[in-house]
C-alpha cells in the first residue's frame, strides 16, 4: 500500500486492483483493499511467463478484461481488433 501512495502517488483505498509483476515475469501480485483491510494476492507460474503490457509509463491502467486475459497468459499488446 506504501508503494501505491509515494511511488505512484495513488489511493490504495480506492476501489481498484493494483498488479505488480517481477522482472522475470513469472510472479504478479494483486493488491486491493476491501473495506476490512488489504488483501494481497500472489500468483506464481512455474513454467510459463505474464506477458505484461511493454509501455513507456510507469503506470498502466486496464480493464477488469485485460488483466484477466494477463493473468490467462495472453499478450495485450499483440491483440488487434477488427475493423470498425
Amino acid at each position: 500500500a506504501v508503494l501505491v501512495q509515494e511511488t505512484m502517488a495513488l489511493d490504495p483505498f480506492t476501489p481498484a486492483v493494483f498488479a505488480f509483476c517481477n522482472r522475470r515475469c513469472d510472479r504478479m501480485k494483486l493488491l486491493f483493499f476491501d473495506r476490512s483491510g488489504f488483501v494481497l494476492v500472489l500468483k506464481r507460474l512455474t513454467e510459463d511467463k505474464f506477458r505484461w503490457p511493454r509501455r513507456q509509463e510507469a503506470v498502466v491502467t486496464l480493464t477488469t478484461e485485460q488483466l484477466h486475459w494477463i493473468l490467462d497468459g495472453i499478450d495485450i499488446d499483440a491483440m488487434v481488433r477488427h475493423p470498425v
